[in-house]
């Protein structure tokens, strides 16, 4: 069965889908699961769906079925990045990953819902209201959710890496 429109949706979102699905899992393989099945779960759904807006819909499904999977998940050991570098080196070919990998660790230690406010407010660029109505919850949730997720990624980060000041959660509408 040939569903009208669904190839092409994921033809032209899925990168995107997929690299919001890897900042929520911090893991390559774990994201192309995560994203598959979400996908696996809309496309029967996908003519009502499709009539709306898919791709808000696919992201929050990606953001719920992210939480049930985190809710399920032994945590019984949890690796720290202890060794993680202290300052960024000017002649280090690597500093700019040794940043992100720094940065994707921090995102990661948040809690399930900072973490998806953190992903779609500012690696999605979604609106305050976009972010409520993705999450299901209030405006004023999702900026507090946001000023306490940056409070932990500026303590959590390595002295080179910093959180603008300015940034609170709370800075667009």
């Amino acid at each position: 069965m040939v569903v009208a429109g669904f190839e092409e949706f994921v033809a032209a979102r899925g990168p995107r889908l997929l690299r919001m699905a890897w900042l929520l899992t911090g893991d390559a393989y774990l994201a192309e699961d995560l994203l598959q099945t979400v996908l696996a779960r809309v496309w029967p759904k996908w003519p009502r769906i499709a009539e709306e807006n898919p791709e808000a819909y696919v992201r929050r499904a990606l953001v719920h079925t992210h939480a049930s999977w985190w809710r399920r998940k032994w945590r019984g050991e949890v690796p720290h990045g202890d060794d993680l570098p202290d300052r960024a080196q000017s002649a280090d070919p690597f500093a700019d990953v040794d940043l992100e990998q720094a940065l994707a660790a921090a995102v990661r230690a948040l809690p399930v819902r900072q973490r998806a406010v953190i992903v779609l407010r500012y690696f999605e660029d979604l609106t305050v209201a976009e972010t409520a109505a993705t999450l299901g919850c209030s405006e004023g949730t999702v900026k507090s959710q946001s000023a306490k997720a940056l409070r932990a990624l500026r303590a959590r980060l390595p002295a080179n890496v910093r959180v603008p000041e300015g940034v609170t959660g709370d800075d667009r509408e």
